[in-house]
């Protein structure tokens, strides 16, 4: 059960922030922010509390004759949506991901595997390219580097959207293919891999970066895969000295650059942040849907076989060419379930 005193506040808090805004009282950026948070939270509070009235009225009916047998076929049905409505409510409760509702930074990176790898890289940047198009989100290119066969060398992307970050984070990790290469003459499967990170963007965070901590340069920048060459000095690469992290872009503007490199630098320092608390947190138990290491090995795609196994909970889908089209809705929400489901029992263990 949920303690009643908890769900009271909760809507004492909805309605003192409602009869703020009303009166245009206080800050009302932040009571707005505070408003939509809460609001989805309020919803599942009422239905929960709604049901639970329902369920008292068929109780108390059971002692009229004449509304027994009403009462007697409505309460198996009510008390039925007890557990579903008592579930959605605790997810509602659950401690928020500050930046779970903004954009995101994408990187990609070969792995083990040589050109295979590469190639593998370009088609995971292909993959949640379209998984971004098809959920309305924009996907904007800051850095390409290609091999000459088509593969990549880096790949930075800024993926800009309501609830980015919320459904791409569990994408951080090591992603191994398993397939016979068109290169590949007897037919052998290889094996290669990629690393894929997603970085909360640090737009509306307070990241300080002090002026004497930073170098700019700047240097003649080709297009994406040196497509076309920009004749002018335009592309800025920044250096971090403390961290020792290198942003580059190379866009034609040079003021565009030195706007874009920050905020991957910002983004790179906020996930250094956050990675530390994790770890910190995390340090005598590890999260069910895997610690969020770079280095972790978190999906097998076998060609083959048509398959892909996301090793954090044990997930095979036989739908691999849709999968590689941007079809990841399956997967995510499974993600987004488990860690749902750690995060309950985290709370009430």
């Amino acid at each position: 059960m949920i303690p009643e005193d908890r769900l009271h506040q909760i809507l004492q808090r909805f309605e003192y922030i409602e009869a703020a805004m009303s009166q245009g009282t206080g800050d009302i950026a932040a009571l707005g922010r505070e408003y939509s948070e809460l609001k989805p939270v309020i919803d599942q509070i009422r239905a929960y509390q709604d049901l639970l009235s329902q369920i008292g009225d068929a109780e108390a009916m059971l002692a009229d004759p004449d509304m027994r047998e009403l009462a007697e076929e409505e309460l198996p049905d009510l008390k039925s949506q007890l557990p579903e409505a008592e579930e959605a409510l605790q997810i509602s409760l659950l401690p928020k991901d500050s930046a779970d509702k903004g954009s995101a930074i994408l990187e990609i990176r070969p792995g083990t595997g040589g050109d295979e790898a590469s190639l593998f890289a370009g088609d995971l940047l292909r993959m949640y390219q379209r998984y971004a198009e098809a959920r309305g989100w924009k996907f904007e290119m800051i850095e390409l580097a290609e091999t000459e066969l088509g593969g990549v060398k880096e790949a930075i992307a800024n993926i800009s959207g309501d609830g980015v970050f919320a459904r791409m984070k569990f994408e951080s990790g090591v992603h191994r293919v398993q397939r016979v290469p068109e290169t590949e003459s007897g037919g052998r499967i290889h094996t290669s891999a990629a690393t894929v990170a997603v970085l909360p963007e640090a737009q509306n965070v307070d990241i300080e970066i002090a002026a004497n901590d930073i170098r700019i340069d700047t240097m003649r920048a080709s297009g994406a895969g040196g497509q076309h060459v920009n004749t002018t000095d335009s592309a800025v690469r920044i250096t971090h000295i403390p961290s020792g992290i290198v942003v580059t872009s190379s866009e034609k503007s040079q003021h565009r650059n030195r706007e874009i490199a920050m905020n991957v630098l910002k983004a790179r320092l906020y996930d250094m942040e956050r990675q530390k608390l994790h770890d910190e947190r995390s340090a005598s138990r590890k999260s069910q849907v895997g610690s969020g290491d770079r280095s972790e090995r978190i999906r097998t795609y076998n060609f083959p076989q048509g398959r892909m196994t996301d090793h954090r909970i044990n997930l095979t889908l036989y739908k691999l060419d849709a999968i590689m089209g941007g079809d990841l809705d399956d997967i995510v929400d499974a993600l987004i379930s488990d860690h749902q489901a750690a995060l309950l029992a985290e709370m009430e263990g």
